[in-house]
């Protein structure tokens, strides 16, 4: 947001998650959102424009570059109407659909295919990097128009890597190109290589990152966010930032966007797992899909969930936070890299539909989404939210 902290009242944090191709359904929601922002203050704003910090998690990493890299007039990169194109245009290349072999049986084909992916990454990622490269050049990550908070996982050292502007801006080894940045939280294990690239400084030094998709890490990158926020409170003791203290609730403002869940599917039970070996956890021969891969991204997205919405409710400032998720998916609207036409078109109708639907909050007790009495519609939500972001943003533009 371009604006002084400290003539503000509140941090406004926006939040995406990983998921693939389902990360057209936060991208609809944004579109949306940006359309009310427009409303409110003309055809020219943009959603960076009104959010201190921006997160995003593997696709939800790529969403967050998309609307933050700047362009030649150092505006947004992309509007955010343009996201869901991006997904149609791009996607099925970046997973381009397996054709079965002619006259051989079902039965068959999944052998083939189950093979072929036990022998290295379902997708060799050779679109995504020169689709990423071409758009993003050398632009790099202290560049970005927000506060960007991106993870990835150094699978060499075994710890997460929270890439974020801010660090970028106080080291040279913190700040790689933005491209890197995608290219590593986007890296699914299973689906896509992993990513090594280094940084140099001007002074000679140099920093390896052996990456991987950021979901391993923090597939909500909600409480990251948040964290982030502490900890340069506590760096620059409120110098920049408005007068808040660390996770003050009421002086946030949060939405996280999920990219949909597949908790009603219920696809596995411990009996069949129970018999699981070593390549059952890792491949699904009859369903084509990533067991473990699939539980610890919802599993990380849950749990972050659960405890923003505690901490939130806990604090009675449970309005300043909106979560909105679909947990009803089921079949090839689940899956992160079914990217047929027919399927891209399903989860635009996904994404419209959740807007239609009334805001629901995690229930503590079963981790569940229910419906919240009183509180209208996730676009009657974000419509509120709207309003109170361009509030935000002329208070602090204000002389």
């Amino acid at each position: 947001m371009e604006a002084n902290f400290a003539k503000g009242k509140m941090i406004t944090v926006l939040s995406i998650d990983g998921g693939g191709i389902r990360g057209i359904i936060p991208g609809t929601i944004l579109s949306f959102l940006e359309a009310k922002l427009q409303d409110l203050d003309g055809p020219n704003m943009r959603i960076a424009d009104y959010f201190d910090v921006i997160a995003g998690t593997s696709t939800g990493g790529l969403v967050t570059t998309m609307i933050t890299a700047p362009d030649k007039d150092n505006r947004p990169l992309y509007a955010a109407k343009d996201i869901v194109k991006f997904y149609f245009d791009h996607t099925p290349h970046i997973f381009p659909q397996k054709k079965s072999c002619y006259g051989l049986s079902n039965f068959v084909n999944k052998v083939v295919n189950f093979f072929g992916q036990a022998m290295g990454p379902r997708y060799d990622g050779k679109y995504l990097r020169s689709i990423v490269n071409e758009q993003l050049g050398d632009l790099t990550l202290k560049q970005a128009l927000a506060y960007v908070v991106i993870p990835a996982f150094d699978i060499k050292l075994l710890q997460p890597v929270i890439f974020t502007t801010n660090d970028a801006k106080l080291d040279e080894l913190k700040n790689p190109r933005l491209a890197d940045v995608c290219l590593s939280t986007s890296a699914a294990p299973t689906f896509l290589p992993a990513h090594f690239f280094e940084t140099k400084d001007s002074n000679g030094g140099t920093r390896a990152f052996n990456l991987v998709d950021g979901g391993v890490a923090a597939n909500n990158p909600t409480l990251a966010a948040m964290s982030h926020i502490t900890k340069e409170i506590s760096v620059m003791g409120n110098s920049e930032y408005i007068n808040i203290r660390p996770m003050d609730t009421k002086r946030m403002l949060v939405v996280s966007l999920g990219t949909g869940a597949p908790k009603n599917d219920e696809k596995f039970s411990a009996v069949q797992a129970a018999k699981w070996g070593l390549f059952n956890w890792v491949l699904d021969f009859e369903n084509g899909a990533t067991p473990i891969v699939d539980f610890f991204g919802h599993a990380s997205a849950d749990m972050v969930d659960y405890h923003v919405s505690t901490f939130f409710q806990s604090l009675k400032t449970k309005h300043n936070y909106l979560r909105i998720q679909d947990d009803t998916l089921t079949g090839d609207l689940a899956s992160v890299d079914v990217a047929t036409e027919e399927n891209l078109k399903r989860l635009v109708e996904t994404g419209e539909a959740l807007l239609k639907k009334p805001v629901s909050r995690v229930n503590l007790e079963t981790g569940k989404f229910e419906p919240v009495d009183g509180e209208g519609t996730n676009e009657e939500a974000l419509t509120e939210f709207a309003r109170l972001l361009s509030e935000e943003r002329k208070l602090r533009l204000s002389p």
